[in-house]
């Protein structure tokens, strides 16, 4: 099983350039980064998680920034957003960003997007909430229009692109209705989600991992409705805290990859927290 790991890098924690060096040399499979620009001060939308927002989601590194730095000094660590805020994002630009970075680090770009759960942001960047899921599937279109081989236009309902150059594209090659890197959807499970997945994406990124015993079942059986080939679906666990009872656990339902929770910490902690995951390695 491969061993990724995911952390709020801020400007108070390690650095990517140092966090990537050591997850490398220590034979680490990957590096995921969250995104928020930004959480506005006089909120309403509840933290997930229950109780106070943690501090780092106000603080958190541009992703993007972080993980060309990341490419940078490695050679085989792999690279992925975990998520991006697909529909905070002009689809053009962030297409531009993904691509260029799949580029300059080999294609080792893992594309994971979500819709976010933080209302207030999302306002701030003019996305109408009951349609967010909608408008991250018109993104991903128009995204896709613009990684094509050929120029190739694309009208949507939220967005269009006349058919254009636009270059690099991104290193993997198209696998059947999947255009760009590889790419994981966020969320918690259900039919919506699912069917999403099934259409634009090579899988799923469930946070916390829990649950997957009933929901991976029911992913496969929309997964297979929509034509996909049952062996291209992947299912990675993210921001796990692990044990070696619950990676078994993902493996007994052939979970190939898991992504483990680093704390938003500077580098003395993070590297004891490194030591402690080698076991699974």
């Amino acid at each position: 099983m491969r061993i990724a790991t995911t952390i709020f890098l801020t400007d108070e924690t390690i650095t990517p350039v140092r966090l990537a060096h050591q997850l490398e040399q220590r034979g680490f499979a990957g590096l995921y980064l969250p995104e928020h620009t930004h959480i506005p001060v006089s909120r309403e939308t509840l933290y997930p998680a229950g109780g106070e927002l943690p501090p780092e989601y106000g603080r958190t590194l541009d992703p993007f920034v972080a993980l060309a730095q990341a490419a940078a000094v490695t050679e085989r660590l792999e690279l992925g957003t975990g998520i991006t805020l697909i529909t905070q994002h002009d689809p053009i630009d962030l297409a531009k960003q993904i691509a260029t970075l799949d580029h300059v680090s080999g294609g080792r770009f893992t594309l994971g997007l979500g819709f976010g759960w933080n209302v207030e942001e999302a306002a701030d960047h003019g996305v109408a909430w009951s349609t967010r899921r909608e408008l991250g599937r018109d993104r991903m279109a128009l995204m896709r229009a613009l990684w094509s081989a050929e120029p190739t236009a694309y009208e949507g309902e939220f967005g269009s692109v006349r058919a254009s150059h636009a270059y690099p594209k991104p290193v993997q090659k198209p696998r059947g209705p999947v255009v760009g890197p590889r790419t994981l959807i966020g969320g918690a499970a259900g039919p919506k989600l699912f069917a999403h997945i099934a259409e634009y994406a090579d899988g799923w990124l469930p946070i916390g991992g829990r649950g997957l015993t009933e929901s991976v079942p029911a992913l496969r059986t929309a997964w297979e409705s929509a034509g996909r080939d049952p062996k291209d679906l992947q299912v990675i666990p993210y921001a796990v805290l692990p044990s070696p009872g619950k990676l078994a656990h993902y493996a007994d339902l052939g979970i190939e990859e898991v992504v483990l929770q680093l704390p938003p910490a500077a580098e003395p902690e993070v590297l004891r927290t490194l030591d402690a995951y080698a076991e699974y390695l």
